[in-house]
Protein backbone atom coordinates (compact mmCIF):
# COMPACT_ATOMS: atom_id res chain seq x y z
CA UNK A 1 0.00 0.00 0.00
CA UNK A 2 1.26 3.44 -0.93
CA UNK A 3 -0.50 6.01 1.24
CA UNK A 4 0.08 9.74 0.83
CA UNK A 5 -0.56 12.19 3.66
CA UNK A 6 -1.35 15.61 2.23
CA UNK A 7 -3.19 18.86 2.92
CA UNK A 8 -4.16 22.05 1.18
CA UNK A 9 -2.22 24.21 3.63
CA UNK A 10 0.77 24.04 5.93
CA UNK A 11 0.88 23.33 9.67
CA UNK A 12 -2.14 21.04 9.70
CA UNK A 13 -0.22 18.05 11.10
CA UNK A 14 0.85 15.96 8.11
CA UNK A 15 4.14 14.94 9.70
CA UNK A 16 2.46 14.24 13.03
CA UNK A 17 0.05 11.87 11.27
CA UNK A 18 2.72 10.32 9.01
CA UNK A 19 5.14 9.50 11.83
CA UNK A 20 2.40 8.33 14.20
CA UNK A 21 0.90 6.06 11.58
CA UNK A 22 4.30 4.62 10.65
CA UNK A 23 5.24 3.99 14.29
CA UNK A 24 1.88 2.36 15.03
CA UNK A 25 2.08 0.01 12.05
CA UNK A 26 5.72 -0.81 12.74
CA UNK A 27 4.86 -1.85 16.30
CA UNK A 28 2.68 -4.62 14.84
CA UNK A 29 5.72 -6.20 13.18
CA UNK A 30 3.63 -6.95 10.10
CA UNK A 31 5.62 -6.18 6.94
CA UNK A 32 8.16 -3.52 6.02
CA UNK A 33 7.22 0.09 6.72
CA UNK A 34 8.81 3.04 4.91
CA UNK A 35 8.37 6.80 5.15
CA UNK A 36 9.10 8.98 2.12
CA UNK A 37 9.37 12.64 3.14
CA UNK A 38 8.63 14.53 -0.07
CA UNK A 39 8.58 17.98 1.50
CA UNK A 40 12.05 18.45 0.05
CA UNK A 41 12.24 22.17 0.85
CA UNK A 42 11.99 21.50 4.59
CA UNK A 43 11.93 17.76 5.38
CA UNK A 44 11.50 16.87 9.04
CA UNK A 45 10.05 13.34 9.34
CA UNK A 46 13.51 11.88 9.94
CA UNK A 47 14.02 14.14 12.98
CA UNK A 48 11.43 12.10 14.89
CA UNK A 49 13.66 9.00 14.64
CA UNK A 50 16.82 10.00 16.57
CA UNK A 51 18.10 6.41 16.56
CA UNK A 52 18.21 6.37 12.76
CA UNK A 53 21.30 5.08 10.95
CA UNK A 54 22.16 6.75 7.67
CA UNK A 55 22.62 4.07 5.02
CA UNK A 56 23.10 6.13 1.89
CA UNK A 57 23.35 9.69 0.61
CA UNK A 58 23.41 10.51 -3.06
CA UNK A 59 23.08 13.49 -5.35
CA UNK A 60 19.95 14.01 -7.43
CA UNK A 61 21.05 14.79 -10.99
CA UNK A 62 18.97 16.42 -13.71
CA UNK A 63 19.77 16.84 -17.40
CA UNK A 64 21.06 20.13 -18.85
CA UNK A 65 22.23 20.94 -22.39
CA UNK A 66 25.90 21.18 -23.28
CA UNK A 67 26.80 23.22 -26.38
CA UNK A 68 29.66 22.26 -28.69
CA UNK A 69 30.71 25.73 -29.88
CA UNK A 70 32.76 24.26 -32.74
CA UNK A 71 29.64 22.69 -34.27
CA UNK A 72 27.12 25.37 -33.32
CA UNK A 73 26.15 27.79 -36.11
CA UNK A 74 24.02 29.96 -33.77
CA UNK A 75 20.91 29.43 -35.87
CA UNK A 76 18.69 30.01 -32.84
CA UNK A 77 16.41 27.00 -33.29
CA UNK A 78 17.23 25.67 -29.83
CA UNK A 79 16.07 28.84 -28.08
CA UNK A 80 12.93 28.97 -30.23
CA UNK A 81 11.85 25.45 -29.26
CA UNK A 82 12.63 25.84 -25.53
CA UNK A 83 9.33 26.41 -23.71
CA UNK A 84 11.14 27.46 -20.55
CA UNK A 85 13.51 30.04 -22.09
CA UNK A 86 16.55 28.20 -20.77
CA UNK A 87 18.66 29.11 -23.82
CA UNK A 88 19.44 32.45 -25.42
CA UNK A 89 21.34 32.60 -28.71
CA UNK A 90 23.45 35.73 -29.15
CA UNK A 91 25.89 36.60 -31.92
CA UNK A 92 28.79 34.21 -31.46
CA UNK A 93 27.57 32.47 -28.30
CA UNK A 94 24.73 30.57 -26.60
CA UNK A 95 23.74 31.37 -23.03
CA UNK A 96 22.35 28.54 -20.91
CA UNK A 97 20.25 29.15 -17.79
CA UNK A 98 20.37 25.75 -16.07
CA UNK A 99 17.89 26.70 -13.32
CA UNK A 100 15.21 27.17 -15.99
CA UNK A 101 15.97 23.96 -17.91
CA UNK A 102 13.45 21.12 -17.46
CA UNK A 103 15.61 18.52 -19.22
CA UNK A 104 13.04 17.78 -21.95
CA UNK A 105 15.74 17.33 -24.64
CA UNK A 106 13.87 19.30 -27.31
CA UNK A 107 16.89 21.50 -28.00
CA UNK A 108 19.17 18.55 -28.76
CA UNK A 109 16.53 16.97 -31.00
CA UNK A 110 15.93 20.07 -33.10
CA UNK A 111 19.57 21.13 -33.46
CA UNK A 112 20.44 20.65 -37.17
CA UNK A 113 24.18 20.48 -36.43
CA UNK A 114 23.86 18.00 -33.50
CA UNK A 115 25.83 20.49 -31.46
CA UNK A 116 23.87 19.89 -28.24
CA UNK A 117 24.56 16.96 -25.96
CA UNK A 118 23.20 16.11 -22.53
CA UNK A 119 25.06 17.00 -19.36
CA UNK A 120 23.88 16.93 -15.76
CA UNK A 121 23.84 18.98 -12.60
CA UNK A 122 22.76 18.38 -9.00
CA UNK A 123 19.60 19.94 -7.59
CA UNK A 124 19.79 18.35 -4.14
CA UNK A 125 20.51 15.21 -2.16
CA UNK A 126 18.59 12.04 -1.31
CA UNK A 127 19.03 10.41 2.11
CA UNK A 128 18.17 6.83 3.05
CA UNK A 129 18.22 5.90 6.74
CA UNK A 130 16.87 3.09 8.90
CA UNK A 131 15.39 3.21 12.37
CA UNK A 132 15.08 -0.32 13.67
CA UNK A 133 13.51 -2.06 10.70
CA UNK A 134 11.80 1.04 9.33
CA UNK A 135 13.14 2.79 6.24
CA UNK A 136 13.17 6.59 6.11
CA UNK A 137 13.89 8.37 2.83
CA UNK A 138 13.96 12.12 2.37
CA UNK A 139 15.29 14.74 -0.01
CA UNK A 140 16.92 18.10 0.59
CA UNK A 141 16.62 20.63 -2.21
CA UNK A 142 19.77 22.65 -2.90
CA UNK A 143 19.71 26.29 -1.86
CA UNK A 144 18.30 28.51 -4.58
CA UNK A 145 16.75 25.67 -6.59
CA UNK A 146 13.15 26.07 -7.77
CA UNK A 147 12.45 22.63 -9.29
CA UNK A 148 11.29 20.12 -6.71
CA UNK A 149 9.62 17.44 -8.83
CA UNK A 150 12.74 15.52 -9.98
CA UNK A 151 13.92 15.23 -6.38
CA UNK A 152 10.46 14.17 -5.19
CA UNK A 153 10.36 11.45 -7.88
CA UNK A 154 13.77 10.18 -6.75
CA UNK A 155 12.68 10.04 -3.10
CA UNK A 156 9.55 8.05 -3.97
CA UNK A 157 11.52 5.61 -6.13
CA UNK A 158 13.89 4.80 -3.26
CA UNK A 159 11.22 4.30 -0.61
CA UNK A 160 10.34 0.61 -0.76
CA UNK A 161 8.18 -1.40 1.61
CA UNK A 162 4.93 -3.29 2.09
CA UNK A 163 3.48 0.01 3.31
CA UNK A 164 4.96 3.28 2.07
CA UNK A 165 3.76 6.45 3.77
CA UNK A 166 4.41 9.59 1.71
CA UNK A 167 4.67 12.78 3.78
CA UNK A 168 3.68 15.40 1.18
CA UNK A 169 4.53 19.10 0.98
CA UNK A 170 1.71 21.54 1.77
CA UNK A 171 -0.50 23.17 -0.82
CA UNK A 172 -1.71 21.99 -4.22
CA UNK A 173 1.19 23.00 -6.47
CA UNK A 174 3.34 20.75 -8.65
CA UNK A 175 5.20 19.47 -5.56
CA UNK A 176 2.03 18.13 -3.97
CA UNK A 177 0.75 16.71 -7.26
CA UNK A 178 3.99 14.81 -7.87
CA UNK A 179 4.05 13.55 -4.28
CA UNK A 180 0.55 12.03 -4.39
CA UNK A 181 0.92 10.71 -7.96
CA UNK A 182 0.80 6.91 -8.00
CA UNK A 183 -0.66 6.62 -4.48
CA UNK A 184 -3.27 4.00 -3.72
CA UNK A 185 -4.96 6.44 -1.35
CA UNK A 186 -4.56 9.99 -0.07
CA UNK A 187 -5.43 11.02 3.48
CA UNK A 188 -6.00 14.77 3.67
CA UNK A 189 -5.17 16.34 7.02
CA UNK A 190 -7.07 19.51 7.79
CA UNK A 191 -8.24 21.69 10.67
CA UNK A 192 -11.77 22.98 11.36
CA UNK A 193 -11.10 26.61 10.46
CA UNK A 194 -12.14 28.76 7.49
CA UNK A 195 -8.61 28.54 6.06
CA UNK A 196 -8.58 24.79 6.56
CA UNK A 197 -11.90 24.37 4.75
CA UNK A 198 -10.93 26.63 1.85
CA UNK A 199 -7.66 24.80 1.17
CA UNK A 200 -9.21 21.36 1.75
CA UNK A 201 -11.76 22.09 -0.98
CA UNK A 202 -8.97 22.86 -3.46
CA UNK A 203 -7.00 19.74 -2.49
CA UNK A 204 -10.05 17.51 -2.92
CA UNK A 205 -10.63 18.90 -6.41
CA UNK A 206 -7.02 18.13 -7.33
CA UNK A 207 -7.35 14.53 -6.12
CA UNK A 208 -10.62 14.11 -8.01
CA UNK A 209 -8.87 15.19 -11.20
CA UNK A 210 -6.11 12.66 -10.50
CA UNK A 211 -8.69 9.96 -9.68
CA UNK A 212 -7.02 9.14 -6.35
CA UNK A 213 -9.31 7.80 -3.57
CA UNK A 214 -9.33 10.10 -0.57
CA UNK A 215 -10.61 10.68 2.93
CA UNK A 216 -10.11 13.29 5.64
CA UNK A 217 -8.50 13.42 9.07
CA UNK A 218 -9.32 16.45 11.21
CA UNK A 219 -6.48 17.61 13.45
CA UNK A 220 -6.86 20.19 16.24
CA UNK A 221 -10.54 19.40 16.52
CA UNK A 222 -12.34 21.63 18.99
CA UNK A 223 -11.18 24.90 17.47
CA UNK A 224 -12.94 26.92 14.78
CA UNK A 225 -16.54 26.12 13.83
CA UNK A 226 -18.68 23.34 12.34
CA UNK A 227 -18.57 24.50 8.73
CA UNK A 228 -15.89 21.93 7.82
CA UNK A 229 -18.02 19.07 9.16
CA UNK A 230 -21.10 20.32 7.30
CA UNK A 231 -19.01 20.45 4.11
CA UNK A 232 -17.83 16.84 4.56
CA UNK A 233 -21.40 15.67 5.15
CA UNK A 234 -22.70 17.55 2.13
CA UNK A 235 -19.97 16.22 -0.17
CA UNK A 236 -20.17 12.73 1.39
CA UNK A 237 -16.43 12.71 2.08
CA UNK A 238 -15.35 10.11 4.69
CA UNK A 239 -14.02 11.51 7.97
CA UNK A 240 -11.77 8.74 9.31
CA UNK A 241 -10.28 10.28 12.44
CA UNK A 242 -10.15 13.35 14.67
CA UNK A 243 -7.20 14.40 16.80
CA UNK A 244 -8.13 16.97 19.44
CA UNK A 245 -6.29 20.20 20.17
CA UNK A 246 -4.50 18.66 23.15
CA UNK A 247 -1.70 20.43 25.01
CA UNK A 248 0.01 17.14 25.86
CA UNK A 249 0.12 16.08 22.19
CA UNK A 250 1.48 19.51 21.22
CA UNK A 251 4.20 19.36 23.90
CA UNK A 252 5.32 15.87 22.87
CA UNK A 253 5.44 16.88 19.20
CA UNK A 254 7.36 20.09 19.96
CA UNK A 255 9.99 17.98 21.72
CA UNK A 256 10.57 16.03 18.51
CA UNK A 257 8.90 12.84 19.71
CA UNK A 258 6.19 10.67 18.15
CA UNK A 259 3.20 11.17 20.39
CA UNK A 260 1.77 7.64 20.03
CA UNK A 261 4.90 6.29 21.72
CA UNK A 262 4.11 8.40 24.80
CA UNK A 263 0.34 7.99 24.51
CA UNK A 264 0.04 4.30 23.49
CA UNK A 265 -3.77 4.36 23.55
CA UNK A 266 -3.52 6.19 20.22
CA UNK A 267 -1.63 3.32 18.56
CA UNK A 268 -4.78 1.22 18.23
CA UNK A 269 -6.61 4.17 16.70
CA UNK A 270 -3.94 4.63 14.03
CA UNK A 271 -3.87 0.89 13.29
CA UNK A 272 -7.65 0.98 12.91
CA UNK A 273 -7.23 4.01 10.63
CA UNK A 274 -4.85 2.02 8.40
CA UNK A 275 -7.26 -0.93 8.35
CA UNK A 276 -10.13 1.29 7.24
CA UNK A 277 -7.98 2.79 4.49
CA UNK A 278 -7.02 -0.68 3.24
CA UNK A 279 -10.71 -1.61 3.15
CA UNK A 280 -11.51 1.52 1.15
CA UNK A 281 -8.69 0.78 -1.30
CA UNK A 282 -9.96 -2.78 -1.78
CA UNK A 283 -13.48 -1.44 -2.34
CA UNK A 284 -12.27 1.05 -4.97
CA UNK A 285 -10.35 -1.66 -6.80
CA UNK A 286 -13.39 -3.92 -6.93
CA UNK A 287 -15.52 -1.30 -8.65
Amino acid sequence: MKLSIASGKGSTGKTLVSTSLAASLYSLGDGRIAIADCDVEEPNSHLFFPDRTLLEKESCQVAVPVIDEELCTHCGKCSEVCAYHALAVLPGTVLIFPELCHGCGACSIICPEKAISEGSRSIGEIFHARSGGMDIVWGELALGEARTTPLIKAVKQRAQGDTVIVDCPPGTSCSMVESVRGSDFCLLVTEPTPFGLYDLDIALKVLDKMKIPQAVLVNKSGVGDRKLYHYLEEKKIPLLMEIPLDRKIAEIYSQGEIFVLRMPEWKERFVELANRIEEMIACCRSL
